[in-house]
């Protein structure tokens, strides 16, 4: 298991300073703080907490005290309910698999939530679950430029160029993509990101994924400028400089069955477009994803010190023990 030599991490309080320094990449700077060693595989960890953390909310303990739901968990974004649960069940026909219409694929089906609780994308490496954790994993470090990433230990980004290619049969609106955001922006400030650097995180997410037409755009530099636009159902804010004609007309995902595997009713409520200024409203006991217990939490000032930072690296290194 990759987290064995985890035992041997001493974190301290005066790890972290207050502002990361503008030369040193977001997944550099807060794998030193959180993981002392900037390595491939501390990198890889990194991504791996935060990730799992974004899809399936806390799971570490403890944190800096930030409530994330996780996009598994259905919710509200900006008075308007959310539950992008179907879109990995297969209940929604909204794979791209090639052809001009979505087909259900299930992207829980390797152990679901238990595996990321183990800090693991999946129990297997033969699932679609696999495929899609390690893809984010890898895409997200791409994003957040992790320097040792295409090291023995993590590895370079090798899913898809085009995110609007593998979503584009989602017609995914802009209350379902900024609860996406959002809760990678919560997931970033339960490890004692701080508010700058979330707030750079989901500027750069809003300008990627959130305007529709928007131009070809580069994310991984092996594979060039690509359409990766996912919020492309009309009612989308449109993209400056704005390349409609590259874009095919919005296909429905069409509902392959009613498992009844989700609550309707709304664990997680956002007020606004700004990950870092949400607040996070969770009743008890309405979904398998989210903690028991009520709070409401903001996200503003969640660990800009060296104090928060150590809490959240003490948490990380006793969870991985």
């Amino acid at each position: 298991m990759r987290f064995a030599k985890v035992a041997a991490l001493a974190v301290v309080a005066n790890t972290a300073q207050a502002q990361r320094p503008e030369n040193t990449p977001i997944c550099d700077y807060y794998t030193t703080a959180l993981l002392k060693n900037n390595t491939a595989d501390n990198q890889a960890t990194l991504l791996t907490l935060v990730v799992n953390t974004v899809v399936i909310g806390n799971y570490t303990q403890p944190n800096v005290g930030i409530k994330v739901a996780g996009i598994l968990a259905p919710g509200q974004y900006n008075g308007t309910d959310v539950n992008l649960l179907p879109y990995f069940t297969g209940e929604l026909a909204s794979s791209n698999r090639g052809g001009d219409h979505g087909v259900s694929v299930n992207f829980l089906d390797d152990g679901g939530a238990e595996p990321l609780k183990n800090n693991k994308p999946a129990n297997t490496q033969n699932s679609s679950q696999y495929f899609l954790l390690t893809h984010l994993y890898q895409f997200f470090g791409s994003l957040l430029g992790c320097s040792q990433q295409g090291m023995p230990g993590f590895d370079a980004y090798g899913g898809h160029a085009s995110m609007y290619e593998v979503h584009k049969f989602m017609a995914l609106d802009p209350y379902e993509v900024g609860y996406f955001i959002t809760q990678v922006g919560l997931a970033a400030s339960s490890f004692g990101v701080a508010d700058s650097d979330v707030q750079a995180v989901g500027t750069a997410l809003t300008n990627l994924f959130d305007y529709r037409c928007a131009p070809p755009t580069t994310v991984i530099p092996s594979q060039g400028a690509q359409l990766q636009a996912i919020c492309i159902e009309e009612t989308c804010p449109v993209a400056e400089n704005s390349t409609c004609s590259s874009y095919q007309p919005v296909v429905e995902p069409s509902s392959v069955s009613s498992s009844g595997s989700a609550s309707a009713t709304p664990t997680a409520s956002y007020s606004t477009s700004s990950p870092g200024n949400a607040t996070a409203t969770v009743p008890a006991g309405t979904s398998s994803y989210t903690t028991s217990n009520p709070t409401v939490v903001p996200t503003a000032g969640a660990a800009t010190n060296g104090l928060g930072l150590a809490a959240a690296a003490g948490g990380i290194v006793a969870f991985l023990l």
